[in-house]
């Protein structure tokens, strides 16, 4: 059986790097992006079991890259955000997110 492949999308390098190595120790296959434009090209090259991406980037914002992916296929998005209020979560799930996880989290 093969592992899951996620891609993460976060432009905190420390965020990006500590969520990667605890998705790795659970076995998962980890991609890395951060910034939306590279993020869309790994998602489209790669074929993510799932994408879990920050909203506020530089270059394209989360939901831009959201709206894009969803539009294509049907890779699960969870949205990862500092922005956290009710009307941000619409706006994400209404964009193609499947779930909406604001920071800080519990890993």
């Amino acid at each position: 059986m093969t592992e899951a492949r996620i891609l993460i999308v976060e432009d905190d390098q420390v965020l990006l790097e500590n969520l990667a190595e605890i998705l790795r120790s659970e076995g998962f296959e980890v991609l890395t992006a951060e910034d939306g434009r590279k993020a869309q090209m790994i998602a489209s090259e790669a074929l993510p079991d799932l994408i879990v991406s920050d909203v506020m980037m530089p270059d394209m914002d989360g939901l831009e890259v959201c709206r894009r992916v969803a539009a294509r296929g049907e890779t699960p998005i969870l949205m990862l955000t500092a922005r956290g209020d009710a009307m941000d979560r619409v706006v994400g799930l209404e964009m193609g997110a499947d779930d909406y996880l604001p920071k800080p989290f519990e890993p």
